[in-house]
């Protein structure tokens, strides 16, 4: 007999995470199987190079029967649930849809596993945003949340309610306290992926300025590829728990910006506009992690620096503007 092939089941797919999570879990040979919604616009193409390998189930995190269905037609060894409406100024704008999904389709994807495989192992994508206006600098396991958006409540209550279900009903249930993790499948949306395809636009003559808001905001910046690992090692470990994942390092937009240019051997000074409208109601200050627990526990480190990275997602926004 061969050995079986882990089965596991990822929400949110074709996101920016949920690809690399794909293709790491390929490669360690899991029968990967994503959930998509149903809708007219599902966009495949981060996993468009690994689709013929990957199975496609329907389902939403706002639609209780479909995670009940999608489980039982897995029977899933691990669930990873990285699906959210993620965009932290959406969440303004539409703080109800923003709860429903980030915040109670959490619950609603413990149930399915709750009454259809109990044993799965979860994994939910907590998220740096749960601290918001910070309590103490750098933060931990430990740290009280504060969120400061829509966003950064959602996934509290997701969270909580995770450890709740690993307390309440003995299931391996872990949350990953992420911080901001970009490459180059970030979205158009996000001010990192913003900047390096801004600044791709200039370099080739298609863009002559890049309009910024807070240029002072800190944030604890590593590269997705390297954060999905540890949200793997999470689920490998003896007992369910939670853990920090970052780099312990904070750069400013300003540095993130200049970096950019230096890239292309272009001055930031010479193209960058401030405008207003890019601030937020209420602004994170100072997100920076320490992945102490991540490092001794799961032996996890992170290999891409800030530079390699921001260097990493300007040529290769570079490179697809090239081929337009």
């Amino acid at each position: 007999m061969g050995k079986i092939m882990k089965k596991a089941l990822i929400t949110g797919i074709t996101g920016q995470d949920g690809s690399y999570l794909a293709e790491l879990l390929l490669e360690k040979g899991y029968k990967v199987y994503g959930m998509v919604r149903r809708s007219s616009c599902e966009n495949y193409e981060r996993v468009e190079h690994i689709r013929e390998r990957l199975h496609f189930v329907q389902g939403d995190l706002t639609d209780q029967s479909s995670l009940d269905e999608a489980v039982k037609g897995v029977m899933p060894d691990e669930v990873y649930n990285l699906a959210a409406q993620s965009f932290v100024p959406t969440s303004w704008n539409q703080p109800v849809l923003t709860a429903d999904v980030t915040g109670l389709g959490v619950t609603r994807i413990l149930e399915a596993i709750r009454k259809h495989k109990p044993d799965a192992k979860f994994y939910q994508a907590s998220s740096s945003e749960m601290f918001g206006q910070v309590q103490e600098t750098p933060q931990t396991e430990r740290t009280p949340f504060y969120p400061r958006s829509p966003y950064g409540v959602s996934k509290v209550y997701g969270h909580w309610i995770t450890i709740n279900y690993r307390e309440s009903y003995n299931i391996f249930a872990c949350s990953g306290i992420l911080f901001n993790h970009e490459s180059p499948r970030r979205g158009l949306e996000f001010v990192t992926r913003k900047v390096t395809n801004t600044v791709a636009k200039i370099k080739l003559g298609l863009a002559k300025e890049l309009r910024m808001g807070n240029m002072d905001a800190k944030r604890d910046w590593g590269f997705a590829g390297d954060y999905v690992c540890a949200m793997w090692l999470m689920l490998q470990q003896d007992q369910p728990d939670d853990f920090v994942i970052a780099t312990g390092q904070t750069h400013s937009v300003q540095e993130l910006v200049d970096i950019a240019f230096d890239c292309v051997g272009l001055n930031a000074k010479d193209h960058v506009v401030i405008d207003p409208k890019f601030l937020r109601p209420a602004e994170v200050d100072l997100l920076i992690g320490n992945p102490e627990k991540a490092k001794k526990e799961l032996g996890w480190v992170p290999s891409v620096s800030f530079e390699k990275l921001v260097d990493m997602m300007v040529r290769e926004d570079m490179a697809l503007l090239k081929q337009k």
